[in-house]
């Protein structure tokens, strides 16, 4: 700690110092003057009485005079501003993280399982910097890249709800056989209250689905890619981690397939771990083949240098987590800085206790 005034203490203690011993000294010159002499006064100073008020009298001063003193002290040590340095690492964190999510229909069971194992992921990798993007056939850039863990979990605790809203809905309503949706007559304001909830969730995700079809995973994937701060001017770890069932529907050519949205991760440095549904959660609603799917993103995935997971009980986020923090973290220019901060509470805590007491002294003697 230091003062960023210290002229107030060299200047202010000798001061006080050599005030308090010229008063000390005038104290004892002064002799009794003026007013009436009592005679034998030693019958009063022998008495108990007296002595005690004698002595209580002696304690009150010097107490009181101690708690002057202290006060001063303290307020010259205010004056004098004490304050410690501080340096603080305002360097960019070394990995970039995006949570790329599919969010269609057909995937709503691997989402509302994973949301909370993506939660873990990020407590697990605290000091890195996150972002989310979700898509379908088109994307939402739904947290840009922070380190706001607690923004981010809110989000991902908005995104739970959403899964869990897709799950509910798809369970009771969604006939894969018929492979439609269908409801009672007495289910129609329940029904119509999911989609209406639905509806403020999917906004911005289904841009044009009608004539571009849904799933398009190489689109989600690239501009997941793109959203990326500072891409082509800074060297950074970045990782993509990527939850889909890869069983794109699309109506007309997507702007970038797979394996290309693929070779620009790997051209970039991205690294990209792919989870991919179990065969149990494959849903009715795909009119894809679930092996081709699966091996296409497994290739794909691991031509970035990433991982490919599944579905599965034994699935550990762990083991996710252990595998992006064994990617070395490449070193990036950091900006330290000093800052001064007012340390101010200690000679604070001491004024106030000193005036206190003086406080205290001074309404025990009126009582």
């Amino acid at each position: 700690m230091h003062y960023i005034h210290p002229m107030v203490l060299k200047v202010g203690l000798p001061v006080l110092a050599v005030l308090v011993i010229v008063l000390h000294l005038i104290k004892k010159k002064i002799k009794y003057r003026g007013g009436i002499k009592a005679a034998n006064t030693y019958f009063v100073k022998d008495l108990d009485i007296y002595r005690n008020r004698r002595r209580w009298y002696t304690f009150v001063t010097i107490v009181m005079e101690a708690c002057i003193i202290t006060s001063l002290v303290a307020c010259l040590v205010l004056a004098a501003r004490p304050a410690k340095k501080e340096t603080v690492n305002n360097g960019t964190k070394k990995r970039d993280i995006f949570l790329c999510m599919d969010v269609s229909y057909s995937i709503y069971e691997l989402n509302a399982d994973l949301v909370e194992s993506l939660q873990e992921v990020v407590a697990g990798l605290d000091g890195d910097r996150f972002g989310v993007s979700i898509y379908n056939t088109s994307t939402i850039l739904y947290v840009p890249m922070t380190d706001d863990y607690d923004f981010i979990n809110q989000k991902l605790e908005d995104l739970k709800v959403y899964f869990q809203l897709q799950k509910e809905y798809m369970d009771k309503y969604y006939n894969e056989e018929t492979g439609y949706l269908e409801y009672n007559h007495s289910e129609y304001d329940e029904f119509a209250e999911y989609q209406e909830k639905l509806e403020y969730y999917d906004s911005g995700t289904l841009i044009n689905n009608y004539s571009k079809g849904s799933s398009l995973i190489g689109e989600g994937l690239a501009s997941c890619m793109y959203s990326f701060p500072r891409l082509d001017d800074e060297d950074r770890t970045r990782i993509i981690i990527m939850s889909t069932d890869n069983a794109q529907e699309a109506i007309s050519k997507p702007l970038v397939e797979l394996d290309e949205a693929a070779d620009l991760c790997k051209k970039n440095d991205i690294k990209v771990f792919g989870i991919f549904p179990n065969r149990d959660n494959w849903s009715g609603m795909n009119t894809t083949d679930y092996d081709t799917d699966e091996s296409e993103l497994k290739l794909n995935v691991e031509k970035t240098g990433g991982k490919f997971y599944k579905q599965s009980e034994s699935l550990s986020v762990d083991d996710i987590v252990d595998d992006i923090e064994r990617e070395e973290a490449l070193e990036v220019e950091e900006v330290t800085i000093t800052k001064v901060v007012d340390q101010p509470a200690v000679p604070i805590i001491v004024l106030i206790c000193a005036l206190s007491t003086m406080l205290v002294i001074g309404l025990g003697i009126r009582l």
